[in-house]
Parts: C-alpha cells; structure tokens; sequence
C-alpha cells in the first residue's frame, strides 16, 4: 500500500499542479496581465508547487527529514540529473544572463541554507534549526530575486512564455484552482505518508526517501519541460527551468516551510548541502571552461555518473 499511496500521490501531484497553473493563468489573462508576468509568475511557481506541498504537509506532520531531504535532493537532481540527461540528448548553449547571475544566485542560496542550519558548528547549539527568523529572511531573499528577474524579462523577454493560453469561463478557471489545490495537498499527503512507511520498513531515514524517491519525483514537471526542450534545442529554456528551480526551491519553498514550523537539520544533512554546492561548482566550470556556455555531451555524462554515484553513496551509509 505505501508504493501504491507513492505511486498515486505523485500523479495527483503533477496533475494537479497543471490544473492549478491552467486555472490561475486563464483567470490572469482575463484580468489582461500580459503573458510575460504570467510566465514569470504563475508558471515559475507552479514548477515549484510539487516541493511545496510536500514540504509543507511533511513539516506540519513531524517528517522534517523528508522535507529537507526533497528540497536538496531536487537541487541535486535539478543540476546532475536533469541537466545531465539534456546534455547528452543535445548539447546545451547557456545564455550569458544564467552564467552570471541564475547560476550564481543558486551558489549563493545553498551557501545561505549552509551558514543557517550550522548552529551547532557555527554557535556551538546542541542542535541545527531553520528557524522562522532564518524562513523570512529566505523569503526577503526570494522577493530580492523575483524583482531581480522581472526587471531582466522587460529588458530581455522570456523564452518560455506560455502560448496561446486558453480563454476560460471564470466557473471553470476558478473549479480547476480549487481541484488543483486539493489534488496538491492530497498527493502530498499520500507521498509523505507512503515515504514515511518505505523508510521505516527498510530501515533508513526519511532524509534518504526525500532525497532520492521524493525528490526525484517532485522534480519531473522541470525533467519534462527540460528534455521537451532540450530536444527542441530550446537550450535557454531547459537551463533556466532548473537554474530558476534551484532558487524557488531554498529561498521560497524552505522559507515557507520554516516560516510554518521550523525545520530540524541534522548533521548528515551537510553531505547532502555539499553536493549541492559541488553540483553548482561543477556547472561553473562546465560554463566557464573548455567550450564556454555550453554543456557537451560528456560533461552531461559526467554529471549523470556523479549524481547515481552519490545516490548509491548515501543509500550505503544509510545516515
């Protein structure tokens, strides 16, 4: 039962994720907000929707280490999977503004989490804590980012601006939001709770099950959207997807987590804080050496072998 609850959570998660954008973008088109701010808006936080969910019922339920865990496994899988597997379909050109500013803002957002749940290292505490404090602070930082971004797309429009969006009755737009928002907090629920169950009948943490299941799952709508465009040589699309997510995800989506109830980090969490980091080091370099702003295809390669070779590491010490 729990592999169907994970099984079942991660459809209606998805599924419902897109109600809810379909629903909110037709309603803001009726409103005549252009489909720039739509597309930085409601789709960028849609991307997100699946990581906030179950970020927020895990919190709420006690399983802290299933939502720290899927917020630094989908960075993970944001960076070494995702823009692995568009590597080596096709290599990736990156545009000037996600080399200097997405890329590095990501860098700076996991380096931020780090010096804030290091208490115990850092303050000598008998415990590591995002605290509320810590979760509005992120939440500055996002707003910070998100004026950032809406300043960058009137000087240089998006690429991925939803086309042609619907026209709606307001009755429907409004039923696809409402379904949307029930359909997320049920998956999320029938996640956490099947995550939850799977870790304690194999004996290893709820970190594990949210960094590898949880995360790789709540990270499918950017694999989509990523390889689509990947393979339609949409290269800026399928960067800044992730780039874009790896922000949302620290800043916005742990912030409200830890806004609701803070969030226990323990000290194993650090190996997972580091490979984030060595994930967007790695990017940096992949960008700034050899053929610059591009991802060949054995560097997409390299970041697939890294990403299961760190997986099978922390599945075997089991912390």
């Amino acid at each position: 039962m729990s592999y169907l609850f994970l099984v079942a959570g991660f459809i209606l998660l998805v599924k419902s994720a897109d109600f809810l954008v379909n629903g909110a973008s037709a309603i803001a088109k009726k409103f005549n907000i252009s489909d720039m701010v739509i597309g930085l808006t409601v789709v960028a936080f849609g991307s997100s929707l699946p990581e906030l969910f179950v970020n927020v019922v895990a919190s709420t339920e006690g399983s802290t280490g299933v939502a720290t865990g899927n917020i630094l496994g989908s960075n993970i899988a944001n960076i070494l999977l995702i823009i692995g597997v568009c590597g080596v379909i096709k290599p990736l050109k990156v545009p000037k503004g996600t080399v200097k500013a997405d890329i590095p803002m990501g860098l700076l957002a996991v380096i931020v989490l780090a010096a804030s749940v290091n208490d115990q290292f850092l303050d000598h505490y008998n415990y590591s804590l995002l605290s509320r404090s810590d979760g509005l602070v992120f939440l500055g930082f996002f707003l910070i980012f998100f004026h950032y971004s809406f300043s960058l797309s009137k000087r240089d429009p998006l690429e991925d601006i939803p086309e042609n969006l619907k026209e709606m009755h307001w009755a429907l737009s409004g039923g696809l939001i409402i379904i949307g928002i029930i359909g997320l907090a049920g998956g999320a629920e029938l996640i956490v709770r099947g995550a939850v169950d799977i870790a304690q009948s194999f004996g290893v943490s709820d970190e594990i099950i949210g960094l590898t299941i949880i995360a790789i799952g709540t990270s499918l709508p950017e694999l989509a959207a990523s390889v689509v465009a990947a393979y339609k040589g949409q290269s800026e699309m399928a960067v800044g997807n992730v780039a874009g997510s790896n922000i949302f995800n620290i800043f916005f989506v742990l912030g409200i987590s830890a806004t609701i109830k803070p969030l226990p980090f323990s000290s194993s969490n650090n190996l997972d804080i580091l490979m984030v980091v060595f994930a967007n080091i790695l990017l940096l370099l992949f960008m700034t050496t050899g053929r610059k702003r591009f991802v060949d295809r054995w560097e997409g390669g390299f970041m697939l072998f890294a990403y299961f070779a760190y997986l099978t590491f922390r599945a075997l010490i089991k912390i």
